[in-house]
């Protein structure tokens, strides 16, 4: 019989962890963004997306689909005028933003395709129907959309055709098409830290772990779950894989998992009864993930540790209202001085409410613990690189002095020639054609976007010299008056 001291026992029930004592606070009432009315289509996404610039949001909208995009400092009450990005024929399914762009953001629809937008650096102005590329290549309806963690524009989609696809959006082509791995419907699409492998969760109660690349399952999983209500799975930065998903008996389940050996979960806790389906939120840095009900009021929180159980139970952030949806902010768009390490963007019928989660310090140094490095905008690998079989790692970057945008290149679509591609397959019994992007055409735009900023600029030197023209002129008239 094992007979353990007090003191070991109470080591024990009380583990160490610097995020115990994690709290949640709902900021105040004019720090919200009211008056927006939330998108009510029956899909299980998050309905919104943020990043250190804007805060974006699904928005109902009469005879197509919409999201409104607004800077963070827009709080308050917003205008049933406000503009909105509106360019898809059906209703918008989900967002994500670019993390090499804070200005880029692509959306997914009903209407069977993928939008990229550019959002002008102080918000939108007016309404935004003509995105900077359209991706057509689902038959049906696209309910995911995510971006490569590390390589500048690689964008995934996947619809309720079954169909994974991977786009190369500065030439606007579908690389990779993922057809016959899923037999059912995709719940979830997650890409690992450096983006070399994906994971999804499917309606036949599959987890696969997928290498894109060679289009190949290098892991699977069946009846990860065993409960027929969505599976949600996503990858943690060592590799693991962490699900969320319901039991037989219909109970809300979370487990993990290791790719190299999925016959049985590390650890499975059994959670409540509720039957929203769990949206996971992880924050790499401190192994710490969120959990987010659709439908519920709570915000549950635990750790991921070497340790059994693997998964602990830090807390629940309760509030009065259910959620529609959730956006999370990246680590560089916390405020560090306020011990801040998540935020999210809480969606309720008419409003978006951010959640602030703190730390409690003493010291108003800075908290080396709580902030390691953290991947930051920069992209290490081209999309051309990455599609040729490279990989690499996030470029991280120091919070220690709060972070600091640089400026944004703007997303540059080039077209291939179709005739090229003509060319190319009249040639492909000699050798096979490679697939890069010509140079030429965005050399030549280049010299095209000079030539219009040089004209812009003497037209504004033009307009400046007139206007002084005209206010001497009226000095000489209000003379000759007297």
């Amino acid at each position: 019989m094992d007979v353990s001291s007090p003191a070991e026992m109470f080591k024990r029930v009380v583990r160490q962890s610097k995020f115990r004592h994690v709290f949640g606070q709902a900021v105040k009432n004019d720090q919200c963004y009211d008056d927006i009315r939330v998108s009510r289509v029956t899909w299980d996404s998050s309905f919104c997306a943020v990043n250190p610039k804007f805060v974006a949001i699904i928005v109902e909208a009469s005879g197509g689909g919409a999201f409104m995009v607004l800077p963070l400092n827009k709080t308050g009450r917003i205008d049933k005028a406000y503009p909105t990005v509106c360019g898809h024929t059906g209703p918008v399914l989900d967002i994500d933003w670019c993390p090499h762009n804070d200005q880029v953001i692509a959306s997914g629809s009903e209407d069977c395709t993928v939008m990229v937008w550019q959002i002008p650096e102080n918000g939108l102005v007016t309404s935004m129907p003509e995105p900077v590329v359209v991706l057509e290549g689902h038959s049906k309806r696209v309910g995911i959309v995510t971006w490569h963690p590390t390589a500048r524009n690689v964008l995934l989609s996947a619809g309720c055709d079954n169909v994974i696809i991977i786009w190369n959006v500065g030439t606007g082509e579908a690389i990779i098409t993922l057809e016959d791995m899923h037999p059912d419907i995709i719940f979830s699409v997650c890409w690992n830290r450096n983006g070399s492998l994906i994971c999804t969760a499917c309606k036949d109660k599959k987890v696969r772990v997928i290498d894109p690349r060679k289009e190949d399952i290098v892991a699977e999983k069946d009846k990860a779950h065993e409960g027929a209500r969505p599976i949600r799975a996503i990858f943690l930065s060592d590799g693991k894989v962490f699900t969320t998903g319901f039991s037989r008996m219909s109970e809300r389940q979370l487990a993990l998992w290791d790719p190299e050996n999925m016959e049985e979960p590390i650890s499975v806790h059994e959670m409540d009864t509720s039957n929203g389906v769990l949206l996971p939120f992880y924050d790499p840095d401190t192994n710490v993930v969120y959990l987010c009900g659709k439908g519920d009021s709570s915000i549950r929180y635990f750790e991921i540790t070497d340790e059994a159980p693997f998964v602990h139970y830090l807390n629940t952030f309760i509030t009065k209202e259910p959620q529609r949806g959730m956006g999370y902010m990246p680590k560089r768009g916390l405020d560090v001085n306020k011990c801040e390490i998540a935020r999210f963007y809480k969606l309720h019928e008419r409003k978006c409410e951010p959640i602030i989660m703190t730390v409690p310090r003493k010291s108003d140094l800075f908290q080396d613990d709580l902030y390691p490095d953290t991947a930051g905008p920069e992209a290490p690998l081209e999309a051309e690189e990455w599609f040729e079989g490279k990989n690499g790692d996030p470029v991280l970057i120091s919070l220690k002095h709060a972070y600091i945008p640089g400026k944004n290149r703007d997303l540059k679509v080039v077209k291939k020639n179709i005739l090229d591609n003509k060319l190319s397959k009249n040639t492909e019994n000699t050798t096979p054609a490679i697939k890069t992007a010509t140079s030429t055409p965005s050399i030549k735009s280049e010299a095209k976007l000079d030539e219009v900023l040089k004209e812009m600029k003497s037209l504004r030197e033009l307009v400046s010299s007139q206007e002084k023209r005209i206010a001497n002129l009226e000095q000489q008239l209000s003379k000759m008056d007297i």
